[in-house]
């Protein structure tokens, strides 16, 4: 049951100017719920003007800590993380609900590989839990990180990332790239973009040797590199994908077959063992914006087709999704769609949240 519990704020970091790091006290009856592996997100929710926010952010803590713990970089216009940086206290209540996530890799202690990843600012928050664990949980296995930033001052978890450095000196190298700061070096001195990496495979990575690749960061930056990396050989499996700052709820909106007087489409929603439902007359509206306007209480998060808190599964008739960062091809093919970006195609569609 994907349901929120109220969390206190246990401590509050300042990673860089515009970047705290949070961690919540979590109590003992619930400690197994928030379990999580390395590069999982929580989704938070809170009250701010009268008005609900909820936003997901990625756990950059390792699961070897034994600490929940989350970055929040402010953004423009930022309501929650503007909240999170300027106003949340220790001692505040924030509702949690429980990890969730697929940017992750079985670790185990026999493996001896070499991962790869890439990310950009904010990025870094799952990045780093990804890393943090493998390196202490793999002691065969080598990561290799590069990582972009605006300004040596903006680079989140500096510190953390050098004391890794010192203390896994044989198995950990990290490429700072900047993009307002020379570095002296004009192939570090700007944006990841595929153009520079396909340098870096020819110079300082042999993708041949590398398992398996993480990627986090805007959506344009993470497109360009996976393509290099597809071009070079690497298999589709091998690569995982966290996206920030995409652009997929920026999108036009879908374009249906049907004139809008004309459209009507019986919903059903099955959750936690209870059905709901409604009619859809609007085909350009979700049918989690259209669930949630009709009174439903339904698990979502970003509303761009990245995370899968809106995951559920198609029972009955046929839908479409605008578009999907998220679910593997086989989770698309069993019928799993992401409730925010999907569309009904006919009369009538009955969707499974418990699936």
């Amino acid at each position: 049951m994907r349901q929120f519990y109220p969390l206190k704020v246990k401590d509050i970091r300042q990673e860089t100017a515009d970047c705290v790091s949070v961690a919540f006290a979590v109590p003992q009856e619930e400690a197994e719920t928030f379990q999580f592996i390395q590069g999982q997100y929580i989704t938070l929710r809170t009250t701010i003007s009268e008005e609900e926010i909820r936003r997901s952010y990625s756990i950059c803590s390792s699961p070897l800590d034994e600490e929940l713990r989350v970055a929040i970089k402010r953004v423009p216009d930022g309501r929650f993380s503007t909240f999170a940086n300027r106003q949340l206290q220790v001692g505040d209540t924030l509702d949690v609900m429980p990890p969730d996530g697929r940017f992750y890799t079985t670790v185990k202690a026999e493996n001896e590989k070499h991962y790869l990843a890439f990310a950009a600012g904010s990025g870094i928050t799952p990045v780093f839990s990804i890393m943090k664990t493998i390196l202490q949980a793999e002691p065969k296995s080598k990561f290799t990180l590069f990582y972009g930033n605006q300004r040596t001052e903006s680079i989140i978890f500096r510190e953390d990332i050098e004391a890794l450095k010192n203390t896994f000196l044989n198995r950990l190298s990290v490429y700072y790239l900047l993009s307002q700061e020379h570095t002296g070096s004009d192939l570090f001195s700007g944006r990841i973009d595929r153009d520079r990496c396909q340098v870096f495979f020819k110079h300082l990575v042999q993708l041949n040797q590398i398992d398996e690749c993480f990627l986090c960061g805007p959506e344009e930056m993470i497109l360009g590199v996976r393509e290099e990396l597809l071009a070079n050989g690497l298999q589709r499996e091998q690569v995982h994908l966290e996206l920030f700052g995409t652009n997929a709820g920026k999108r036009k909106k879908q374009e249906v077959n049907v004139a809008d007087s004309d459209f009507q489409s019986e919903i059903s929603i099955q959750l936690d063992g209870n059905s709901f439902s409604f009619t859809m007359t609007n085909p350009q509206e979700s049918v989690l914006d259209a669930a949630l306007r009709n009174g439903a209480d339904l698990p979502f998060a970003c509303k761009g087709g990245v995370c899968c808190t809106c995951r559920a599964k198609v029972e009955e008739g046929e839908a479409e999704m605008a578009v999907n960062y998220a679910l593997e091809p086989d989770e698309v093919e069993a019928g799993f769609v992401l409730t925010c970006q999907t569309h009904p195609k006919g009369d009538r569609l009955v969707v499974n949240f418990d699936a």
